[in-house]
């Protein structure tokens, strides 16, 4: 069995050799029952430590894709039957909902335009190792309450994240939530009232959009450009309207993965003073950061700047740990509501995370990490070059392209993604009207699957028909 490890690879040996043998099972279509080679024989073959293997092989049987004899002999493991009713799909933001499971397709899907990195690329074995962690020192407290500012460990921790990227705070000013999402809800029901008027990017975050329309909140729609909202559109709004509040992405915006320039963001701050607005600014990618970078929370702000952030995208969208920091008494007013609605966040997850702050783990995944994007960025812009594909800007770092296809006719655009099973994220999502555009939010850590090439391909200017 030829596994083809990549030893200059970024992704871990152990997690090659269980894709490599996932996909023999997958591929081979080999029977329940089926014998692999010995650990020695295949560790022999692709010069592999057998504690590589027996490592992979560990880890398959406890996701259920090996059985195992005596310890040291393996099987392919029978796979329990499914029954349809029973079968959820993902969640995926911004899918049509029309379109259901590609149970069509026999390429299977691809999330192309979805938010968050794939599966392969995570590294199990860290977080379980601060899983074990936890429960070998502290697992009285797995069980417990956390407390109602967040876990001190963790604010502990996140002080001195936000002490290297210049954004004054205290542990005291630091409050954690069930990820992003969860913290710009607790300020919308703490800071705002139905028919209260808010300013927003667009294109921006859809379900941002959503949230404050299901309070009640109006909004004001400000272009967002490639070096942050269009301050000539945002004074002609201030001019005539009273926000509470802008929300803003600073860095690799979603969608469109631009960043604030340090213009922009000096004006922001200047029209928030003297127009006596908060600023929300969310921060979820920043740590995909390469070089320097313009954070309006770490510009002098006199507490003009809430600063929210997450560890879903990066590290687990499961763990679902975010925070934010402000003011001393917005935070007071903060806790009173995430007691009342909540009871807190999970003391567990924030163990999890402040394990992997504390031990330098999660620094280095993200080292890894931004490399990574940074090749697939480079590559997934030639290739969109190459198709003669517009892009909207070239984004410094993070994962995402606001593209659309060169050619005049882009209606085909859905009917080639459906048919290769490549799922989009419509322009209309990230648009507060829900108006339709042709602009396409891609991930650029699926842009090098080969269904998302074919896409690309397919909509240049060669691409007269559908590839398959």
């Amino acid at each position: 069995m030829d596994l083809e490890i990549n030893r200059q690879a970024l992704i871990p040996v152990v997690q090659q050799i269980v894709s490599a043998v996932a996909a023999w099972i997958r591929e081979s279509g080999v029977s329940p029952g089926t014998r692999l080679p010995s650990i020695r024989q295949l560790a022999h073959d692709n010069l592999l430590s057998q504690s590589s293997v027996i490592e992979a092989f560990d880890r398959m049987v406890a996701e259920g894709l090996l059985a195992s004899r005596h310890g040291s002999v393996f099987f392919v493991a029978a796979q329990p039957a499914v029954s349809g009713p029973a079968t959820e799909c993902q969640w995926y933001e911004g899918a049509e909902r029309d379109w259901g499971v590609f149970t069509d397709s026999p390429l299977g899907e691809l999330k192309l335009g979805c938010g968050w990195l794939p599966d392969s690329w995570r590294e199990n074995d860290d977080i379980s190792y601060a899983i074990r962690e936890i429960t070998r020192t502290d697992i009285a407290g797995v069980f417990n309450y956390s407390t109602p500012l967040g876990l001190p460990v963790l604010r502990e921790q996140l002080l001195k994240r936000l002490t290297q990227i210049q954004v004054a705070s205290s542990v005291d000013r630091i409050l954690t939530t069930h990820g992003a999402s969860h913290a710009l809800d607790l300020l919308i029901r703490t800071l705002l009232k139905a028919g209260d008027t808010v300013v927003i990017e667009s294109p921006g975050y859809g379900n941002l959009y959503s949230l404050l329309t299901f309070h009640g909140v109006k909004l004001l729609e400000v272009p967002r450009t490639r070096s942050g909202p269009d301050l000539q559109v945002l004074e002609a709004l201030l001019a005539i309207h009273h926000p509470k509040c802008l929300f803003i992405n600073s860095l690799y915006h979603n969608p469109t993965g631009t960043s604030l320039s340090l213009l922009v963001a000096e004006r922001l701050l200047q029209l928030a003073h003297a127009r006596d607005f908060l600023i929300i600014e969310e921060d979820v990618y920043g740590d995909l950061q390469h070089a320097s970078c313009t954070r309006l929370a770490a510009l002098p702000h006199d507490d003009r700047v809430i600063y929210v952030a997450s560890f879903s995208k990066t590290l687990s969208s499961a763990l679902r740990v975010g925070y934010l920091t402000a003011n001393e008494a917005t935070i007071a007013q903060l806790v009173k509501v995430k007691t009342l609605t909540g009871m807190g966040t999970s003391r567990f997850a924030e163990a999890v995370v402040a394990t992997l702050l504390a031990n330098g783990t999660y620094r280095k995944w993200v080292q890894r990490l931004r490399r990574r994007l940074s090749v697939e960025m480079a590559t997934t812009l030639q290739l969109l070059e190459d198709e003669e594909w517009e892009v909207f800007a070239v984004p410094a770092g993070g994962m995402f392209l606001w593209a659309r296809p060169g050619v005049e006719e882009r209606s085909t655009l859905h009917a080639h993604a459906r048919r290769l099973g490549v799922l989009l994220s419509p322009g209309a999502l990230f648009s507060p009207t829900g108006e339709r555009s042709d602009w396409q939010r891609i991930n650029v850590a699926y842009a090098g699957d080969r269904r998302a090439q074919a896409l690309f391909r397919a909509m240049g200017p060669a691409g007269s028909s559908p590839p398959f």
